[in-house]
């Protein structure tokens, strides 16, 4: 398992905080491990004042990401489960790469457990936050 010491540090808006705070809860059941993972990341998120710094991964941020293992680049959304569509490039938060996601700026990179329980490491590349909130 990871040292906390070695993690990013991370930052959550207030808004998406509580809303992810509660998904993780009401997931707990249904997806423990990804739920109990998600919990740990927003507990150790700072609460983002506003929208100044570095460009931050939310929910419904377009994030380019660069996956050190195998050097691949790949682009995503990140969204919540009932908006995912992989095969559009729109990831859940409740997946273990989304929760590794959430909060990150671009450069930042993060060790994360895929479904197949192989230890991975990712660089946020760029991120574009879109107003998700429009959308919905």
């Amino acid at each position: 398992m990871r040292e906390r010491q070695n993690l990013p540090k991370i930052a959550i808006g207030a808004g998406d905080l509580e809303r992810l705070s509660n998904l993780a809860e009401g997931a707990r059941h249904a997806h423990p491990e990804i739920a109990e993972y998600l919990a740990r990341e927003l507990a150790r998120a700072t609460i983002a004042e506003s929208d100044t710094g570095p460009a931050r991964v939310r929910m419904g941020s377009q994030v380019e990401y660069r996956d050190e293992d195998s050097g691949q680049v790949r682009a995503i959304q990140l969204v919540y489960p009932a908006d995912a569509d992989p095969g559009r490039g729109r990831i859940s938060v409740l997946t273990p790469i989304g929760a590794a996601l959430i909060g990150l700026s671009e450069g930042q990179s993060i060790a994360w457990n895929a479904h197949s329980g192989a230890q991975r490491t990712l660089t946020v590349l760029k991120v574009r936050a879109l107003d998700f909130a429009a959308a919905h």
